[in-house]
């Protein structure tokens, strides 16, 4: 019997972790986290070296680790240089990042708690969870933390997905599991959409294969330094967030915060000083319609027809609530609570149900549009660990 169960060991899942270990609310040997991966992370990692993230997009102090000034104290002690702090706010790089969230993994000895597989039903029994898993496997716990995404619900458009399946070894979505390596694509290549995913991705397929990326938009570059305004850190927007009882008035509000398809400043540079060496293009416009001819990628982009050899999609995510069947079947055969828009209902403390706990996309009715990122997963760990 283990007193914390921890579902998901991407960011969300290791901050909660780290935040109970850390303040003192279980022992490594009595926390399990469940994953489908080998390590922790790897999802995010894999995509950001995938698209070539430089420097994160949050500042300095958000990681996974309690203390907001550990980053850069590690920075400062393992002397990673100046370079590795871009700007006003410090936003570390990817590879300081990484690193320090490795040495918060070590230090707290998360592996010891690490098993790899898939969920597929949790249970009360008793006063306590049973959840079993798709190998079998029956883990007992006391309390249960769900830290999952929606990282493998893919985006991909409907004009795309007839021409992804006649063309599977041409056609990608930048985070699909298929996509291995890019160095075998064959240009020219497009990549689709207007976000900082394709600015990252558009910007290292340029060092690959100058002159030969297209990059196509829907609509003008939209710049933001983050993905929602930092007043939804604190009380500065939260506080008439929370005072709203309608929870379909709060999913508007979450939409309507979040600056979608946007990037930062330093990208939208680095992109117009491409176009302007005819490093890349940049096309703006509605994908019509898309066919191939001999293998050749043909898009109807306005009144254009865009030509090309290989197609890679960062079009982003579905726009789903995480979990799938299990969840669902979670939902009702324990009668949780849920606005309409099918995310949790849950109190204060993030809990869904006694000793039951949400962290990531699904506390974002209670913890507001930052919910899914770093902030978002130091934010729950916090209000889970103060309630204890």
């Amino acid at each position: 019997m283990y007193e914390w169960l921890v579902i998901g060991g991407g960011i969300h899942g290791c901050t909660v972790a780290s935040f109970l270990l850390k303040r003192g609310k279980v022992r490594v040997e009595k926390l399990r986290i469940i994953d489908p991966y080998d390590e922790p992370m790897y999802k995010w990692k894999k995509n950001t070296e995938k698209i070539g993230m430089k420097y994160l997009r949050s500042p300095f102090v958000h990681h996974i680790d309690v203390d907001p000034l550990s980053l850069q104290r590690f920075g400062q002690k393992e002397k990673w240089g100046r370079e590795h702090f871009y700007g006003r706010y410090k936003r570390p790089s990817l590879e300081l990042f990484n690193e320090h969230c490795n040495s918060i993994i070590d230090e707290v000895g998360l592996l010891r708690s690490w098993y790899r597989g898939f969920v597929n039903s949790i249970k009360n029994e008793q006063g306590f969870w049973k959840v079993m898993t798709e190998d079998g496997a029956a883990i007992r716990a006391q309390n249960i933390v769900i830290s999952i995404s929606i990282n493998n619900a893919l985006n991909i458009p409907n004009w795309a997905k007839q021409l992804k399946a006649d063309l599977p070894k041409q056609v990608f979505h930048v985070f699909e599991d298929n996509l291995a390596n890019m160095t075998s694509l064959q240009p020219p290549i497009m990549v689709i959409g207007g976000g900082i995913t394709a600015a990252h991705l558009t910007i290292k397929l340029s060092g690959m294969f100058p002159g030969k990326v297209i990059l196509i938009k829907r609509h003008p570059f939209r710049i933001n330094e983050f993905d929602s305004n930092p007043g939804w850190l604190g009380p500065k927007y939260l506080r008439y967030f929370h005072k709203t009882k309608d929870y379909g008035d709060r999913r508007v509000m979450i939409q309507q915060a979040r600056n979608k398809g946007s990037l930062t400043r330093e990208l939208f540079y680095q992109l117009k000083r491409l176009e302007k060496d005819h490093q890349i293009q940049v096309m703006d416009g509605e994908v019509k319609s898309a066919n191939s001819n001999r293998n050749q990628i043909m898009l109807n982009v306005g009144e254009r027809i865009i030509k090309g050899n290989s197609m890679l999609l960062a079009t982003g995510f579905m726009p789903s609530v995480p979990g799938g069947n299990w969840l669902n079947q979670v939902m009702e055969d324990l009668e949780l609570s849920c606005a309409n828009c099918g995310y949790p209902i849950v109190n204060q403390s993030l809990q869904w149900s006694p000793h039951l706990y949400v962290s990531g996309p699904l506390a974002e009715l209670e913890v507001g549009p930052i919910a899914r990122n770093i902030s978002g997963a130091r934010h729950a760990a916090e209000r889970i660990v103060n309630s204890l």
